[in-house]
This record gives C-alpha cells, sequence and structure tokens, in this order.
C-alpha cells in the first residue's frame, strides 16, 4: 500500500512531536511519503512560525526591524536540530535566509514557504528519508492556478520511489517564482501527492482524533464520528466544523482517496475515515453530526399571487448579485420567498439591498430578521427515514425554541434549522440529546426496537 502521511503545524511544534512522528512513520512500512507544515504552536500564548514570518515580511515592508522575530525563529529550528542530535546546518542555513529577507531580496511567500522548508529539512534527517522541496514538484502557472498536469510529470519523474519527505503549503512557477497555497494549504499539498502517486490512504495527522459529532464546547463529551461521506463532510465543515482544509478534498475525492484523521497524540485512536460512500449497518448512528453559525439575516419579501407572477425570485436574487452577496437559503411559501445570507455579507450594503429590490420587485411588504442561527443535522442515514425530522422539531419545542426556518438539501443528508442567535447552543443540545441515549448516538438497531 502507499499512505500519505500529513503532519499539522501541532504535530511538527517541536522536539517531542518529531519524536512522536517517527514512532508512528516507523510503525507502518507503508507510511513512506511525509508530508510536514511549518512548527505550530507549542502552547497557549505561542505563535506559529507562519504567522511570525508573515510578521517579518510586515515589519520590511515598513522598514522596521524584524531582528528580533528572526532570533525567535531560528531559535525554534535551533533547539529541535540540538535536542535531535542532528547535523543538518541550521545555523548556516538560516543566516543565509535571513540574510537574504534583510536585503529584500525575497518575496513575500518565498519568506514565508521557508517555514515548512525548514521543518522538512529537519524532519527529512530524522525520519532518515530524502528530502524533496516542493519547490521542484508542486507546479503553479502565473496566475496562481495549480498546474496539474505540469505537477503529476514532475512528481512521477522526480521523486524517490522508497519515500520522502515533503514540505507543504508551496510549490513554484516553471521560472522558480515560488507561490503558496491557501492557509492550511499543507493538507492541499497532501491531497495532491496522493491523487499524483494514486495512494491507498490519505493520513491527516493533526491534534483531534478525528471528527466530533458536536461542538465539544456546547455538547458535552460528544460521540466521535467512525465514518463519514465526502458529501457530509462538507456540510459539517461549510456550517462550522473544522478539522481540514475544504479544498483538500477535492483531489482525492477524485480520485476515490479515503482520508482518515488521526491524532498524531493518541495514534491508537481510530480516528475519521471520510470517502465518497459509507454504507450504511445496524452499528451506523442515525445521525452524523450537528453544527452551525450564527449571525445570519434573513430578507422576507411578500407579493400577493406571487405563484402567478413570472420572475419575481429571479428579479430578487439579481439584486444580491448585483452586491456580490452569496445566498445561502431560500425558504419560499406561495405569496413569499427570504433570502438568507450572512449578516457579514450585508453589514455595508443591507438597505441599499431593501430599496433595490423595493424599486425592482415592488412587493406588498418586505420584512428583515437578523441574529438568526442556523443549525445543520448532518447524517446520510437520515434519508427516507421515519420520525428523524419529527423527534428533531419535537425536541426544540420541548425546549420551548421557536424555529424561525427549515430547510432541507436535496440529497436530503441534512436538516438546517433557524433560531434566534442566543438559542443557539440551547438548540444544538436539544437535538443532540434528541438522538442521544446520553452517553452516546443512537444507532440504527436502537431506533428499529
Amino acid at each position: 500500500m502507499i499512505k500519505i502521511a500529513k503532519f499539522g503545524g501541532s504535530s511538527v511544534a517541536d522536539a517531542e512531536q518529531f519524536k512522536k512522528i517517527r514512532a508512528i512513520v516507523s510503525s507502518d512500512t507503508d507510511r513512506r511519503f511525509v508530508v510536514v507544515s511549518a512548527c505550530g504552536r507549542r502552547g497557549k500564548g505561542d505563535s506559529k512560525v507562519t504567522d511570525l514570518l508573515y510578521l517579518v515580511s510586515a515589519h520590511l515592508n515598513y522598514q522596521v526591524s524584524c531582528d528580533d522575530l528572526l532570533a525567535d525563529i531560528e531559535s525554534r529550528y535551533v533547539s529541535i536540530a540540538e535536542e535531535l542530535g542532528l547535523s543538518y546546518p541550521i545555523h548556516q542555513e538560516f543566516a543565509a535566509f535571513a540574510k537574504d529577507a534583510r536585503a529584500g531580496r525575497l518575496s513575500t511567500e518565498c519568506l514565508v514557504s521557508r517555514g515548512e522548508y525548514f521543518t522538512a529539512r529537519l524532519m527529512a534527517e530524522y525520519l532518515e528519508l530524502p528530502f524533496l522541496d516542493a519547490a521542484e514538484v508542486i507546479c503553479f502557472h502565473h496566475d496562481g492556478t495549480l498546474n496539474w498536469e505540469l505537477t503529476e510529470t514532475k512528481i512521477r519523474e522526480r521523486a524517490p520511489q522508497g519515500g520522502f519527505v515533503l514540505p507543504g503549503f508551496y510549490g513554484a512557477t516553471r521560472d522558480g517564482q515560488i507561490k503558496l497555497l491557501d492557509r492550511g494549504g499543507g493538507d492541499i499539498s497532501g491531497a495532491i501527492l496522493a491523487k499524483c502517486l494514486h495512494a491507498d490512504l490519505y493520513e491527516n495527522w493533526t491534534d483531534v482524533s478525528g471528527f466530533l459529532s458536536a461542538d465539544p464546547r456546547i455538547v458535552d463529551n460528544p460521540d466521535s464520528i467512525g465514518r463519514i461521506t465526502y458529501s457530509e463532510m462538507r456540510e459539517l465543515s461549510y456550517m462550522g466544523a473544522s478539522v481540514l482544509h475544504e479544498e483538500a478534498i477535492f483531489p482525492v475525492r477524485e480520485a476515490d482517496i479515503p482520508i482518515v484523521i488521526k491524532n498524531t497524540n493518541r495514534p491508537n485512536d481510530p480516528g475519521t475515515v471520510i470517502r465518497e460512500s459509507a454504507g450504511a449497518s445496524d452499528t451506523e448512528p442515525i445521525i452524523t453530526g450537528i453544527t452551525g453559525k450564527r449571525d445570519f439575516v434573513a430578507v422576507h419579501v411578500m407579493k400577493s399571487h406571487m405563484c402567478d407572477e413570472v420572475g419575481v425570485l429571479r428579479q430578487t436574487l439579481s439584486v444580491f448579485e448585483r452586491y456580490r452577496v452569496s445566498v445561502e437559503h431560500i425558504p419560499t411559501g406561495i405569496d413569499s420567498f427570504a433570502v438568507v445570507v450572512q449578516g457579514k455579507d450585508v453589514k455595508d450594503s443591507l438597505w441599499s439591498i431593501v430599496a433595490d429590490i423595493k424599486r425592482d420587485v415592488q412587493p406588498d411588504e418586505i420584512k428583515v430578521s437578523d441574529k438568526l442561527a442556523l443549525i445543520s443535522t448532518v447524517g446520510r442515514n437520515m434519508v427516507g427515514r421515519p420520525g428523524v425530522s419529527g423527534s428533531l422539531f419535537a425536541a426544540l419545542g420541548q425546549e420551548g425554541i421557536s424555529i424561525r426556518m427549515i430547510a432541507q438539501g436535496s440529497e436530503e443528508i441534512n436538516i438546517i434549522v433557524g433560531v434566534h442567535d442566543d438559542d443557539f447552543g440551547r438548540a444544538i443540545r436539544a437535538i443532540y440529546s434528541a438522538f442521544s441515549d446520553g452517553s452516546h448516538i443512537l444507532e440504527l438497531h436502537e431506533l428499529k426496537r
């Protein structure tokens, strides 16, 4: 098998974390291809190396001394190298980098990428694997988009077949100009490598043991999720559950490569497996997870005999498009509908949008509801199963929580309810309790009984 093992910033924060990674890699001969992020936080109050490098760039742009910042970053790498007894000349290499940075010879993207570069250099020696520079194999067009064809060619040509360590987050154009992926781009680098090497599994090692079925800050000791589909994960991630960078999903999804989220600090935990399909069984939970976001705004448009009039919805949506506002949901009635958007997207334009709707659509009435929280209950096993929505709504009713909006996706894997922002946490706990016996999320065979 080919396993891509990507380790995030918390997993490479210091020498102790490096030791955990070597134990993980050594325990499985299939883990020959390793991708690393830059050193992350070592604890509360600490800073990520990537954030420090962005600060260095800002200091240089404003011609402010960055010597203390560079010294802080260097000390992180030196302490790792010394504690692990590594021979890589980090003092000399970092000094040359710092000299180029102070002289303005490095672009911001090149400067920031050195966090991953130096981490991977040290990790490669520690794991006794070759170092493969991402600038040599992760290829970009000059507009910043990934050149998939050239990337696949370069990886096939240059990648040592016996394994290697690759720095995440960056690549380069044909002329060697360093380009960064989005923040969290190490996850994307791992997914790119998995697809290009036709990997059997993409392991994403972080500081959590996979996805939880609810936010532990809201629900006490929520169940972990054993298996989840890409569609379910997208729903949960979009509505607030954040473990894996969303863009990391697409390369492996297209190649039908499963992802497993694992905990570097607890490597024996099963984690969460993400794959295109995860068939149901009696031991599968009724719901996969519950998540949500606050601060939505609903613009309600009412017009008599709207159902007989063509173009009202299109005209209204055109107004939101004109202001470049993304629409989240559109619950509808016979003579009314609401357009739900994120509050931050309309904080400067809401009343201009309302005025334009009045002019273009000429509704009988238009109202704005703010402080709306959307809660998404997600689960592939809810599809076609009687009683799920009834249990959900009854739980909210018993808690005295008013439902302000209801929506369901076309795949029927999620039920979204809108409640007042103040009811957000209470509503999530009520829904969780409706599908839990107090210690774990109920499974299908329990529902059948």
